[in-house]
């Protein structure tokens, strides 16, 4: 396991002298709009304190510097302190945020860098108690997250590495993710029927896994699923077609599922196609 350092609260000029320096990690926890609108130290990456549980599996595990910083100082030194325990930094705590701050700012939207969005607009559908599948996890943006809300979550991926991580993770946080080393793809796709209440997929695709996720989710349950459609291959990676939804596919492949919400097109510079599918009339109420 690695070390914990204790967060170091800097002020305005030795946060100056590290911005200076570079070979760090800026990052943002206020709102999109304050981020937009108040402005933002330079180069910073954007991630709301209530998304930060995902942080360790977006940011840079290298071991550099990490400075965290909000408008006052208060939700940037919870973040912090998330950060430091989850083993990145050395983590630096901008004391008294950007209201404090003289130094140079920039203005204009930044994306959120974490969870990813279609999850975060599907919200609402999320219930206590929910058993939760993460397929394909990698670094575990979404099962940090959701075992943050208080989620039971399994999280399969086939990087042995990248298991291994979350289950550090997971034990540092004190969240409640189960991990399994999975090669879905090579004969390791067996799912149990009906065992959970929240299937999430994204950018993920394998079409002969497609009936066992379907049947992994409990009566009432809900997939979320998004991943590239062949749109996307003009704009970069992915190129193959084994990894890229037809127009109009994804919701025949989640079938017999209900599909309730979906989408398909351009988001956020990516050609994506996501739905969210129950199994039954209706998620069963929160």
């Amino acid at each position: 396991m690695r070390e914990t350092v204790p967060v170091r609260r800097i002020h305005g000029d030795e946060a100056a002298a590290l911005l200076a320096a570079g070979d760090l990690t800026v990052l943002d926890v206020r709102t999109p709009a304050e981020h937009a609108r108040l402005g933002h130290l330079p180069g910073s990456r954007l991630l709301p304190v209530d998304l930060v549980l995902s942080a360790p599996a977006v940011l840079p595990d290298d071991g550099r510097p990490l400075l965290v910083y909000c408008e006052h100082g208060v939700r940037s030194a919870h973040a912090a302190e998330v950060l430091a325990a989850a083993g990145l930094g050395p983590v630096y705590d901008l004391a008294g945020g950007m209201a404090a701050w003289r130094g140079a700012r920039e203005f204009g939207a930044t994306p959120i860098d974490g969870p990813a969005a279609w999850l975060l607009d599907n919200g609402d559908l999320l219930r206590p108690g929910m058993r939760v599948l993460d397929v394909a996890a990698g670094r575990g943006r979404h099962a940090l997250l959701l075992a943050g809300a208080g989620l039971a979550v399994t999280a399969i991926d086939r990087d042995a590495a990248k298991m291994t991580r979350l289950a550090d993770l997971a034990g540092r946080l004190g969240l409640a993710i189960t991990t399994e080393l999975r090669d879905l793809e090579a004969g390791d796709a067996a799912l149990t029927e009906a065992a959970y209440d929240l299937v999430v997929v994204t950018n993920y695709l394998h079409r002969p896994l497609m009936p066992a996720l379907v049947r992994a989710v409990a009566p009432d349950g809900v997939l979320l699923y998004e991943t590239f459609t062949t749109a996307q291959a003009a704009r970069g990676r992915p190129t193959n077609p084994a990894y890229l939804l037809e127009p109009g596919e994804l919701p025949r492949l989640v079938a017999p599922l209900q599909v309730i919400r979906q989408r398909e097109g351009e988001v956020d510079g990516r050609m994506v196609a996501s739905v969210v599918a129950v199994n039954g009339s209706r998620p069963a109420s929160a």
